[in-house]
């Protein structure tokens, strides 16, 4: 009996244990989270951090820190005695031993391009400086010189006397495609090498009025003060921009910053070591924006294309046999967006060489062959696209215009031309205002019909149907356009 007691004892603790074990595994089972990461073991997010690790530290050497002095003077109505009296009296601030001069410091990026120590960097972070400090990614400091610059598309070149210095690779930007990822590497507010990183927000921005000859790359990698003139690179570790400038109401990082391509930035550098100058092609055009108005006016039937406002007299465009009014859709086979993209290409082509164009001419498309030639000096060509509004008043409800002599016409600067009424009065909140006429331009054409004066203008203005826009053709001080008029409500 006692041994099947203490048997019986035996098993009831025996299954306790077990019991007491299986439930202790199984609650750690069900608490513990299955295994994400192990020490040693590769993921995809680990490698692609691995990966943008490496680039950043191949990139970052070949980025240098660029500060400059420059000499700031009063302006010239400070100098004067009236001035300074009334600054004397009514200025509570007013320091008669005061500068005339002072200092202003300066700080951006640049790019080390080559390893004799030429820096590619931005124009407005080195234009008129008087001292120029590089400082390399080891620390060390060199006296930098401009050795040339492009005020027109904001690039500059800088030398360091200098050798075996790290440079970047050049990359390919006209293969970048929206949403690539990019790294920005500079000194926002001096805070040395720093690197963001975004994607390519867009291709091709022009219009954006940070300098003549706009093909920007956009990106939301954070730009602030002080990345300017630094590399914009892709996952490769190749420069691809040259980071210029952000779009801010606060002066800060606000998501949304432009770069200069990469080819552009090459062909201007090269040209600078080069030739000493920047030598862009030209044909000889006045171009603007296509408008939805404008589109239907001329029969095409779409915005994209550059719309010929004028052709410069013996131009390579008038040789050529091009005319205003022609729509260019094509320029050596690539497609013609808009205006800005075809001032660029024309630009990037070599004087001397000959291209083909496709047009759109009378509602016909046609082909025409051009010789490029050289950009003159201080030569723009692209006029700002006008805008209207709709309605149902007369196109002409508002405006007040008078026969155009030709003393009238070279006091307004159009070159002497009789030809058309000129604008004396436009009404505020007219048709005209809302198109953009302005008093003193010239209304040379209505609709593709030559105005010879005052008379032809009357009779062309009763023929016009009440509900139709209107084709103007505008001189402007010599500039020449076309826009559209519509009557408002």
């Amino acid at each position: 009996m006692g041994k099947k007691v203490l048997f019986a004892v035996i098993l009831l603790l025996l299954g306790c244990l077990i019991g007491v074990g299986a439930f202790t595994f199984l609650k750690k089972s069900a608490l513990s989270p299955a295994p994400v990461f192990v020490p040693g073991q590769t993921t995809e997010l680990g490698e692609k951090g691995k990966a943008f690790s490496e680039v950043v530290g191949a990139v970052s050497p070949a980025v240098v820190n660029i500060s400059t002095v420059r000499v700031m003077k009063r302006d010239a109505f400070q100098n004067d005695p009236f001035f300074e009296f009334f600054d004397e009296f009514f200025n509570p601030f007013y320091d008669s031993e005061g500068p005339k001069k002072w200092k202003e410091q300066g700080l951006g990026s640049g790019v080390m391009v080559s390893p004799d120590g030429y820096i590619i960097t931005n124009n407005h972070v080195v234009s008129d400086a008087e001292h120029i400090k590089v400082t390399l990614y080891d620390g060390r400091t060199f006296k930098g010189k401009v050795v040339g610059a492009d005020p027109k598309t904001d690039l500059a070149v800088v030398k360091i006397s200098a050798g075996q210095l790290p440079v970047l690779t050049w990359g390919d930007s006209d293969n970048l495609k929206v949403g690539e990822f990019v790294l920005a590497i500079g000194n926002p507010f001096g805070l040395s090498h720093t690197v963001t990183m975004g994607i390519i927000s867009a291709v091709g921005r022009a219009n954006v009025g940070i300098a003549e000859y706009e093909d920007f790359i956009q990106t939301d990698a954070a730009i602030n003060p002080g990345n300017s003139g630094g590399p914009l690179v892709d996952t490769a570790g190749r420069l691809i921009g040259i980071n210029t400038a952000i779009f801010s109401k606060s002066g800060g990082y606000q998501g949304i910053g432009f770069a200069v391509p990469a080819n552009m930035a090459r062909l201007i550098m090269e040209q600078l070591l080069k030739e000493g100058r920047i030598i862009r092609g030209w044909l000889g055009v006045t171009l603007q924006s296509l408008t939805p108005e404008l589109a239907e006016r001329f029969g095409w039937g779409t915005t994209s294309g550059a719309l010929i406002g004028e052709v410069v007299a013996g131009s390579p465009a008038d040789r050529a046999g091009l005319k205003r009014g022609d729509i260019i859709q094509q320029f050596g086979g690539k497609d013609i967006s808009g205006p800005s993209a075809l001032k660029n290409l024309v630009a990037r082509s070599r004087p001397g060489g000959q291209i083909q164009l496709t047009v759109f001419r009378n509602r016909k498309q046609i082909k025409v062959t051009a010789s490029i030639g050289e950009l003159p000096r201080d030569y723009a060509g692209v006029m700002p696209s006008e805008t209207l509004q709709e309605g149902k008043q007369q196109a002409f409800s508002g405006l007040s215009v008078m026969e155009l002599t030709r003393d009238i016409a070279r006091q307004l600067g159009a070159g002497g031309s009789g030809n058309g009424v000129v604008v004396i009065r436009v009404q505020e909140g007219s048709p005209s205002e809302d198109a953009g006429l302005r008093r003193g331009d010239i209304i040379q054409e209505i609709d593709r019909k030559d105005i010879g004066g005052l008379d032809d203008f009357r009779r062309m203005e009763q023929e016009l149907p009440p509900d139709e826009p209107v084709l103007l053709y505008v001189n402007r001080g010599g500039r020449k356009f076309y826009m559209t008029l519509l009557a408002s409500e």
